[in-house]
C-alpha cells in the first residue's frame, strides 16, 4: 500500500479546486439552473458529448443489453448490511452486482462498512476490552464519535459481530445480529468470484470509496491499494465486471490514472463533494449536473449516479412527476445513469408509492423501480434486489424486442 502523506490531499485539492475555477469560467461548468429539473427538450448534438472515460464510453449499457441491479451493500433489506450473508443473499434474489462501502483499518486493510464509524453497525460497544478507543473525530466537516475501523487493526475488527443498522425498521433483520464478522473487501471480490461460477452468471462488484479526503489525511489512503487489490485479481478492464463509486471527484480523477474500470461519480441530493469543498470550492453537486458539468465528469467517470430524486423529482405532496432532464442530459454527455436508493418501506418512497399509513411497513417498490426505468435510468441500486430484479425484468419483457432502448 502506498500512502500519501496528510499534505498530499491540501495539494490535490487546491489544485482540483484551481481545474474547476478554471473549467467554471471557460463555461464548462456552467452555475446551475433550475434547468436541470426541467422536462426533456431537444436533442443533442454532437458537441454535447464528453471525450469519456474509456474506449466504447457512452454506448448504452456497455457489458449489458438491459438494464443492472447492484444490491445496495448486500440484500440489506433482508440482513445486516455489509456482510457476506447479504451479498450470497442478493445474488441468491438475481442481483447483477453487489456493493461493499469501502474503508480501512489501522493496518491498512480494506474492509466492508458503510462508514468508517461502526458503532451502529458492529457489536462493538458490548467489548469492554475497546472502551477506551471510543473518541470523537471530525469527519468531512462533522464532529462524530464512536469507535472507528482506522483505530482498529484488523485482528481487532474481526472480534466484533454485525448488527442491523436500522432495527426499528427492520426488527426482522436482528435475529442475525451477532452472526457474521465485517468482511475484507479481498473476501467480498473473492465472493463474487465463487458465486459468479455456482451461478453462471457474471456476478460484478461495485466499492465506493468512502471519505477518501480524510483516509488520505491519517496516511491510510484507499486508492491505490484498492487498484492493487483489484488488479491481483484480474480485475482491470472496463469490460470487466466492476465498477468504483465516490461522492468525491479529486480520487476519481487520481483513479481514472490508476485504473481501466468503470468509474461513478456520486451525486447527492444537495450540498457539494467534500473534497472540493476542503479546497474552498464553491462548486456544487447542482453544477455537476449542469450540461457543462456533465461534460466535465465525463472526462474522467463512466457512469453518473444521482439520487432519486433528482431523477424524478417529488412536488409539495411528496409524490413523483415527470422525469427531470438529468437522464436525458447524461445520456448526451455519454454517462450511464445509476439511481440510488430504492428500498420497500414506504417512509424511504414518494407518496404516490407508498400503501397505508405505517411508515415502516412496504410499498409498491416494483412500481418505483418501474417508474427509474421508464425514465431511462440503467442502473438500479436496492436494498430489496428480489422486487427490483422482478420488475426489471418484466420491464424488460414488455420492451419491444426485449432490449433497454431510450
Amino acid at each position: 500500500m502506498t500512502s500519501r502523506t496528510p499534505l498530499f490531499p491540501r495539494i490535490r485539492a487546491t489544485v482540483l479546486a484551481t481545474a474547476v475555477t478554471t473549467c467554471l469560467g471557460a463555461g464548462l461548468l456552467a452555475p446551475a439552473t433550475a434547468a436541470a429539473a426541467a422536462p426533456a427538450a431537444a436533442s443533442a448534438s454532437d458537441s454535447d458529448r464528453g471525450p469519456g472515460h474509456g474506449a466504447g464510453h457512452g454506448t448504452g449499457h456497455g457489458r449489458h443489453a438491459q438494464p443492472e441491479v447492484i444490491a445496495h451493500r448486500g440484500a440489506s433489506g433482508y440482513r445486516p448490511e455489509h456482510t457476506l450473508a447479504a451479498y450470497e443473499l442478493a445474488v441468491a434474489q438475481g442481483a447483477d452486482m453487489i456493493e461493499p462501502d469501502v474503508v480501512a483499518t489501522k493496518d491498512g486493510v480494506l474492509v466492508a462498512r458503510h462508514e468508517n464509524e461502526i458503532s451502529g453497525t458492529t457489536d462493538v460497544a458490548d467489548h469492554p476490552e475497546l472502551a477506551d478507543r471510543r473518541t470523537t473525530k471530525v469527519i468531512d466537516g462533522r464532529a462524530v464519535t464512536g469507535w472507528f475501523t482506522e483505530d482498529l487493526t484488523l485482528a481487532e475488527l474481526r472480534t466484533l459481530r454485525a448488527v442491523e443498522r436500522l432495527p426499528e425498521v427492520r426488527p426482522g433483520n436482528t435475529a442475525y445480529d451477532g452472526r457474521y464478522p465485517v468482511p475484507t473487501l479481498e473476501e467480498v471480490v473473492e465472493l463474487a468470484a465463487e458465486l459468479s461460477e455456482e451461478t453462471g452468471r457474471e456476478i460484478g462488484v461495485a466499492p465506493e470509496t468512502k471519505h477518501p479526503t480524510y483516509f488520505d489525511s491519517i496516511g491510510l489512503s484507499l486508492e491505490e491499494p484498492l487498484v492493487e487489490l483489484l488488479d491481483a485479481h484480474g480485475l482491470d478492464d472496463e469490460r470487466d465486471p466492476v465498477v468504483v463509486q465516490s461522492f468525491e471527484v479529486g480520487n476519481l480523477q487520481e483513479l481514472d490514472e490508476l485504473t481501466d474500470v468503470r468509474l461513478v461519480q456520486l451525486v447527492d441530493a444537495a450540498g457539494a463533494p467534500y473534497d472540493l469543498v476542503a479546497a474552498g470550492s464553491d462548486v456544487t453537486y447542482d453544477d455537476l449536473l449542469t450540461r457543462g458539468g456533465l461534460r466535465w465528469v465525463a472526462r474522467y467517470a463512466d457512469q453518473l449516479a444521482p439520487h432519486k430524486d433528482r431523477v424524478l423529482p417529488r412536488d409539495a405532496a411528496g409524490a413523483t412527476g415527470r422525469p427531470s432532464s438529468v437522464v436525458r442530459d447524461a445520456h448526451r454527455a455519454g454517462l450511464e445513469v445509476v439511481v440510488w436508493t430504492l428500498r420497500a418501506e414506504k417512509q424511504f418512497m414518494a407518496t404516490n408509492f407508498r400503501v397505508g399509513t405505517d411508515p415502516d411497513a412496504h410499498g409498491d417498490l416494483a412500481a418505483e423501480a418501474t417508474a427509474f426505468l421508464d425514465a431511462g435510468v440503467d442502473v438500479l441500486f436496492a436494498d430489496h434486489p428480489d422486487v427490483v430484479v422482478a420488475a426489471r425484468d418484466a420491464w424488460v419483457e414488455r420492451r419491444p424486442g426485449h432490449g433497454h432502448g431510450r
